[in-house]
């Protein structure tokens, strides 16, 4: 996949802060088992036979969450799997905001899943689908949403089928819609317009949490947000602003990004995960790489390789560094020496000092980003403590106490990073264990996910008990990670360097056209954005992305991985005495 060396000056002289023990990973734990001969055999090989049945199968999985949302939901934005009916916005209870902030009653789980049929091949459904969503779908709606959820889902679902469309390599295939005039991209256009007010009237910069898609910002809204909600819109703001030449999405995105960064602790660099837009003070000081944090750093990161701003790369290499640093514990290497299992724990801001004695179910796709980066060793230890966790429960719950061994937050809504991170590390290894792994999450989702019409969340992972919910991120990602895991030959494997994921698993060509521009009047953008009462000009691009677009992928050449990952045919990526240490405290079976 697409990386970029990481900076591993630091990896190779990491400091270990002297802080509390973390006796899930005690060092004395007896590293001898008495596993079968066939372990290794297990989980070093994988029968192309085998491949092929797990490709058709997660292309089963698929289709039975699509079918049965376009039969009993559509339009509405999700469907409830246990019931088979549809789902929209909680109009009688505007504060339920577990579904107001995602659902706002414009076909949400079809958006999402726009690129997901290209993915699985269905070219004739994803045409279909389009024109569905282009005739039925509307943003004039009266619903309070969520600034970051509506900007990863759906503007993000629509601007990466527009770009599939106009792309003409057609790796995916002829994707040519008859009489198609880029009423996607003007469908995004729109959207991004009724979430801009979010930034109106805002002293720091960072924007409020939630709008209304016709009034703005609600006169009764909270100014708290969270690092990840503020920081996580200049990848699908900035494609925006690029596609239709128009600096000022991008600009408030940027602001937003450097208030962030400028806020952050002045003696450690770390920052916290929530804060108040108004007066910049952090309201929650934890710091950590999950929930409310997590697609801050993986958007930095991103936008680099996108649109090759170097300053994108130069926060995060910083950000990166701080987090070894204060939040990594555990022996110094992942694959050699003595000492705890690596793990990254939440933190306080302030001083460095550990916070929390759980880790969170977002966290799982911090390991993906390592493999981005490029440090592919770091990456295999992160995402092998998520394997034992599922292994355990078979699911991931939404907290995990490391202490306890135990959940704290029970519940798993089919989220797809664990799925994420173990595509990534294939397609950087192309070790068969991680063939076994997405196996392992596959066989997992059929037997305790599956309901009459569709997945549904998990209410605990100790009961396996369900929710009637089955949430657009499972269609959009978690099984579009799992079938790309498979399809070992699908055109996106085998053009990896030009495509890359949004957060929510959108499909981005990395083109030319996206690269960085010399803005008219760039300094006046932010006080000429158009007017709530212009949503957006009706602007036609025809432009389309050509063999000239191509770009490489942007490359750190300054830095490198300090110590390469060599995998031996039929080796683990994880050496088995690590393996078995890790699985025997947390007390699952390999």
């Amino acid at each position: 996949m697409i990386g970029v060396s990481g900076n591993c000056a630091f990896v190779c002289q990491i400091l270990i802060l002297p802080l509390i023990v973390l006796p899930l990973f005690h060092p004395c734990i007896s590293l001898l088992t008495s596993w079968d001969e066939d372990f290794q055999l297990k989980y070093s090989h994988f029968p192309e036979s085998l491949r092929l049945e797990m490709v058709n199968e997660t292309k089963k999985m698929f289709y039975f969450g699509y079918d049965n949302y376009m039969n009993y939901a559509f339009p509405l934005d999700e469907l409830n799997p246990i019931l088979c009916s549809g789902r929209g916005p909680d109009y009688e209870n505007p504060s339920n905001i577990n579904i107001n902030d995602v659902l706002g009653n414009y076909s949400l789980t079809l958006i999402d899943s726009l690129d997901t049929l290209l993915i699985m091949g269905n070219i004739s459904e994803f045409k279909r689908a389009v024109k569905l969503v282009i005739e039925n779908v509307s943003f004039e709606q009266d619903s309070t949403i969520q600034v970051f959820e509506a900007s990863i889902r759906l503007l993000g679902g629509l601007l990466s089928a527009h770009l599939l469309i106009i792309d003409e390599f057609k790796y995916l295939g002829d994707l040519e819609l008859d009489d198609y005039d880029n009423e996607l991209l003007d469908m995004a256009h729109d959207l991004a317009a009724r979430l801009l007010p979010a930034f109106d009237n805002t002293k720091t910069g960072i924007p409020h949490p939630r709008v209304h898609l016709i009034n703005g910002v609600p006169h009764e809204g909270i100014t708290e947000t969270c690092t990840a909600g503020a920081g996580t819109l200049l990848v699908e703001f900035g494609i925006l602003s690029r596609l239709i030449k128009d600096p000022v999405y991008e600009n408030y995105a940027r602001r937003a990004v450097k208030s962030l960064w400028d806020l952050k602790n002045k003696d450690t660099g770390l920052l916290g995960n929530t804060l108040d837009i108004q007066t910049g003070q952090w309201t929650g000081q934890l710091s950590g790489i999950g929930a409310g944090m997590d697609s801050y750093y993986e958007y930095l990161f991103k936008s680099f390789i996108l649109f090759n701003e170097s300053d994108d790369l130069e926060t995060f290499q910083s950000s990166y560094e701080t987090i070894k640093a204060y939040l990594r514990k555990g022996r110094v290497k992942c694959n050699d020496g003595v000492g705890e299992h690596p793990i990254y724990v939440n933190v306080d801001m302030k001083n460095g000092a550990t916070s929390t004695t759980w880790i969170d179910a977002l966290q799982a796709s911090f390991a993906g980003l390592q493999v981005l980066y490029g440090d592919v060793e770091e990456a295999i230890c992160s995402h092998a403590l998520y394997y034992a966790v599922w292994k355990k429960w078979g699911a991931i719950p939404e907290r995990f106490n490391w202490q306890r061994k135990e959940p704290d937050v029970s519940f798993y809504p089919l989220r797809p990073e664990f799925a994420e991170s173990t595509y990534l590390l294939y397609q950087a290894t192309k070790n068969p264990f991680y063939l076994r792994v997405g196996q392992a999450i596959l066989e997992s989702l059929n037997l305790y996910a599956r309901a009459p019409c569709g997945y549904a969340t998990l209410h605990s992972v100790i009961d396996k008990s369900q929710e009637d919910r089955m949430e657009s991120f499972f269609l959009s990602e978690t099984c579009k990670y799992l079938y790309l895991l498979f399809d070992i030959h699908h055109p996106i494997n085998t053009n990896a360097e030009r495509y890359l994921f949004t957060t929510e698993g959108h499909v981005i060509p990395i083109t030319s056209s996206l690269r960085p521009f010399d803005w008219d009047d760039e300094n006046d953008s932010l006080t000429g954005r158009l007017l709530p009462s212009s949503r957006y000009s009706h602007r036609r691009h025809s432009s389309r992305i050509s063999e000239s677009d191509v770009v490489a992928v942007p490359n750190n050449s300054t830095h490198r991985v300090c110590s390469s990952v060599q995998l031996e045919r039929g080796s683990l990526p994880l050496k088995q005495r690590y393996l078995v240490q890790l699985f025997d405290t947390i007390g699952a079976e390999l």
